[in-house]
């Protein structure tokens, strides 16, 4: 099977929003993503992106696909060409306090509340109230460019966080695990105890006590 070329992926990352400009000319269209819903430390990052059609950079696809060298050379080739690029932050003890699921649906509508009247493809996630037309995609940062841009930008900024934390909490080693729950950032926990970044509810079962 040939390799497909940055033209022709980026021809398939934009089927979806090819559809969607049919059925609503000049109206925007972003994509809504959120990267960090999985960790034991560190906030959910959402971003919305919408990029003129004029100024699609070739080779974005979901972050996740992507090497962090070819992310960081994306973000600010994106940010640059965006016609609007906001992320949103909720921070662990915010997390705690209402859940992870809540804590996502708040920055996505965060992150979007400033693009009025657009069509924004959402990864997965329905009934957000947003300034325009919502469209649930699941699996949307595979199949949406727009999605995919999204994804990338809250990835880079995330992870650029977690590198800063590092350097006040080496002993998680947050550079290398982004506040995922390895075995070395779990045995971490159970030696060191939470940082103010962790989020008590997601690692109860790793302390004192806990079912584990």
């Amino acid at each position: 099977m040939a390799r497909e070329s940055k033209e022709e992926k980026l021809v398939r990352m934009t089927e979806v929003e090819r559809e969607v400009m049919l059925k609503y000319p000049n109206m925007p269209i972003a994509g809504i993503d959120e990267v960090g819903r999985g960790p034991l430390a560190g906030p959910v990052v959402t971003a919305c992106v919408s990029i003129p059609f004029s100024k699609l950079i070739p080779g974005v696809d979901d972050s996740k696909k992507l090497s962090e060298i070819r992310r960081e050379a994306l973000y600010p080739m994106l940010i640059e060409n965006a016609r609007y690029a906001k992320t949103a932050w909720i921070a662990p003890q915010v997390i705690d306090e209402i859940n992870i699921l809540n804590a996502t649906r708040r920055a996505m509508e965060e992150c979007a509340s400033f693009l009025e009247n657009g069509v924004f493809l959402v990864d997965a996630v329905k009934g957000l109230k947003l300034p325009g037309e919502s469209i649930p995609i699941i699996h949307g940062d595979a199949v949406s460019y727009m999605i995919a841009a999204a994804s990338i930008v809250a990835k880079v900024e995330r992870d650029r966080y977690m590198a800063r934390l590092h350097e006040q909490y080496p002993v998680y080693n947050f550079i290398k695990n982004k506040g995922y729950g390895t075995k070395e950032h779990i045995e971490a926990i159970r030696k060191y105890g939470p940082c103010p970044e962790h989020r008590m509810t997601f690692i109860q079962k790793f302390l004192p006590g806990g079912d584990v």
